[in-house]
């Protein structure tokens, strides 16, 4: 059976278990290498300011939010939103603070007339080729739309693939094989009439401010493969349609601001890498003497956006992509940077991830610790102020989800069933260290340096990464501890004033997620081996 397998993998928890499921498992304690590591924060060594961590519905909330009991629903919602702490003290979820809305293309409309074989990676539109909405559409995304409302996320951000199928040159939610955007001539300012009118009566029917729009997608790429919706563009198509929504938005009174980039690798951001006018986004978009220049339009948020993928292997080239991105966004004052989207693409081998690349769940800490490298170097190296993971929900055999769903539907028939009763959601330990950041690293805070004995990022992505956050309005100091290696090690924070001189730390391991543990002395931390622990303590 295909859940029984899942089972044997270790940290695998149940749809309604919020508690570690490997308390029969008889793990040995690792070394600890006694030698303490001093460390110290500078309160006055500001970095960037967080604007969010979050996820994308794309797809499959979409069928789990309408066809699903509302039940399961609201345990996947509790997971992925939750500010809320159980009677001990453990976060009940991993308080996403913020949710990326996917408005879609029309291929669901189509059926398998739209050639996107697997139904669950299909989406409707609200608007129809005779010109009408339809605001009751998308009714399983806009149930997780609310529920993140009501669970306190606090940023939401609406983005897009393709033009609507009726305005794309083939009539489909794919793209054409040549590189540019798949729209029919002249048709791109009813493109973008189309999203801001999604954005303003989503505003007004579910009573959620879109803070952000995000209107291309890894234009770098092939999308004529039709596995999903997608479209490529050029720098000139992007920069046209960028200036028609910051006019209409405009216009119309919205406060949305439009996040450009979601380049498909971060190389594209920098440099050029191919000579198709495709790359090099950051000095094409905000040098102000471009012609294809954004920086002075309205609602046009100073950020540029791009993908982790195809940048994490080996550690050094980690380290080196980071760095190259963070001294071009240097050369343009004011400019931050959002790292939108990623999962696992590479192929860095069985040390690092199970069965060696994206391939095969894993619900457990090889890979949950194999992102935390890529999340602390976005955070440190590139100070990026905003983190999302690609899709909250999966049903892949792959390494793609926050929560995992079993549903029997994998066939790319039209069932209407999705199996309302047998869908099955699992957790993840990938979930749970997301939440190490994103539960306590809330928007409005602040990054502050961390002084560590061996300030080498490359031996640090092989043993320790520590970061830090403050928050000035509550006190409140965080630190979020990465230990990829295989033993405990033992620190010593220094010359920082705390309420008690004591922090809390909550640990995503092997054998908890999140779970809260007893205070102990600044002086005596402790990051057990392969595990991710936030240290949360006030300032006096």
């Amino acid at each position: 059976m295909r859940n029984s397998k899942y089972l044997q993998i270790l940290g695998i928890c149940t749809l309604f278990s919020v508690t570690a499921c490997s308390s029969n498992l008889e793990i040995p304690e690792p070394p600890v290498y006694n030698k303490v590591r001093n460390i110290s924060v500078d309160l006055n060594q500001e970095m960037q300011t967080i604007d969010g961590f979050g996820a994308s519905d794309a797809w499959r909330c979409q069928m789990v939010g309408k066809y699903w009991p509302e039940e399961k629903r609201n345990q996947i919602a509790d997971w992925l939103f939750s500010q809320e702490v159980d009677e001990n003290g453990n976060p009940k979820g991993i308080g996403l603070s913020m949710w990326r809305f996917y408005i879609g293309a029309g291929s669901t409309e189509q059926g398998l007339d739209s050639d996107i074989a697997d139904e669950w990676r299909r989406s409707e539109c609200f608007l129809s080729a005779d010109g009408t909405y339809n605001w009751n559409k998308y009714e399983g995304q806009r149930w997780f739309l609310k529920a993140a409302r009501d669970r306190g996320v606090e940023r939401f951000l609406a983005f897009n693939l393709s033009a609507p199928v009726h305005m794309s040159i083939n009539g489909k939610g794919f793209s054409i094989k040549e590189k540019r955007m798949n729209i029919k001539a002249g048709m791109m300012p009813d493109y973008a009439d189309f999203l801001v009118e999604c954005i303003d009566n989503l505003q007004k029917k579910e009573g959620v401010k879109f803070d952000y729009l995000s209107p291309v997608n890894e234009p770098q790429w092939d999308w004529s493969k039709g596995s999903q919706e997608g479209t490529p563009a050029t720098n000139e198509e992007i920069s046209q349609f960028v200036k028609l929504l910051s006019e209409r938005l405009s216009k119309k009174g919205l406060a949305t601001q439009i996040a450009l980039g979601e380049a498909g690798s971060i190389q594209y951001l920098y440099k050029n890498v191919d000579d198709e006018n495709i790359d090099n986004q950051i000095d094409d978009f905000w040098n102000p003497s471009s012609p294809l220049s954004i920086a002075s339009l309205p609602n046009v948020e100073r950020v540029i956006t791009g993908h982790s993928y195809w940048s994490v292997w080996p550690v050094k080239d980690l380290v080196s992509h980071r760095k190259a991105l963070n001294d071009k966004i240097k050369e343009h004052s004011g400019l931050k940077y959002w790292q939108t989207e990623y999962s696992i693409l590479e192929s860095p081998g069985e040390s690092e991830i199970p069965n060696g690349n994206g391939n095969k769940r894993d619900l457990g800490m090889q890979t949950a610790l194999f992102v935390a490298r890529t999340i602390h170097n976005d955070l440190t190296l590139v100070n990026a102020s905003s983190w999302s993971w690609w899709t909250a929900l999966t049903r892949a055999d792959y390494k793609d989800g926050l929560v995992y769903l079993d549903d029997g539907t994998n066939n790319g028939s039209q069932t209407t069933d999705y199996c309302k009763k047998d869908g099955f959601a699992r957790d993840s330990k990938l979930m749970w260290m997301l939440g190490n950041y994103s539960f306590f690293v809330r928007p409005g805070m602040k990054r502050i340096a961390v002084v560590t004995e061996t300030p080498d990022p490359e031996k640090e992505g092989k043993d320790v990464m520590i970061s830090a956050y403050k928050d000035d309005s509550s006190k409140k100091i965080v630190l979020v501890a990465v230990n990829v290696g295989s033993v405990n090690r033992k620190y010593n924070l220094q010359d920082l004033k705390l309420k008690n001189q004591t922090l809390i730390p909550y640990t995503t391991s092997e054998t908890s997620n999140l779970g809260k543990g007893a205070a102990i002395k600044a002086n005596e931390i402790v990051v057990p081996a392969k595990s991710v622990v936030t240290f949360v303590g006030e300032l006096e």
